[in-house]
């Protein structure tokens, strides 16, 4: 199962977007399915249900800290390097959609910041474009982790 079928499986499943995402990498960070959807858990809803940072996004982000952010923290150049991939991440996914943002992400789909989350019904997954976000950061992630590995911006 690809990282973009198994974020799509986990959301449909129940997951919000950054658990979907965070835990559909388990296999290439090292961390337990458990502790990525504790860890993640936080962060849906725009972080929370602020309609913030998207949470697919904020999940991508998360995988990218695991996979690439373990360097000194003394380093400027190496934590230059890693934000300018996390930004990489986001600018791509706001190429696709305008913006990073929750809440402009799901304009016209009754969504109140802080409420609590939607039941999770066939109509729920109908209206919302999320699991389609999960499956497109996913695409990014493991583009930008072939790259890498292929040696280019390593």
């Amino acid at each position: 199962m690809t990282h973009r079928e198994k974020a799509i499986e986990l959301f449909t499943n129940g997951y919000n977007c950054a658990q979907s995402v965070l835990c559909a990498y388990c296999d290439i960070t090292g961390l337990d399915h458990e502790t990525a959807k504790m860890l993640s858990s936080s962060f849906g809803g725009g972080m929370g249900k602020l309609r913030e940072a998207c949470g697919a996004v904020t999940g991508g982000f998360a995988v990218l800290g695991l996979l690439y952010g373990g360097y000194d923290v003394n380093d400027n150049s190496a934590k230059s390097k890693h934000y300018a991939r996390v930004r990489a991440l986001g600018e791509a996914f706001k190429e696709i959609h305008g913006t990073i943002n929750c809440e402009a992400l799901l304009v016209g789909i009754a969504n109140a910041k802080g409420s609590d989350p939607a039941e999770r019904t066939p109509e729920y997954y109908r209206v919302r474009p999320c699991a389609r976000f999960v499956g497109e950061i996913c695409d990014l992630l493991d583009g930008m982790i072939s790259e890498t590995k292929s040696g280019e911006n390593a």
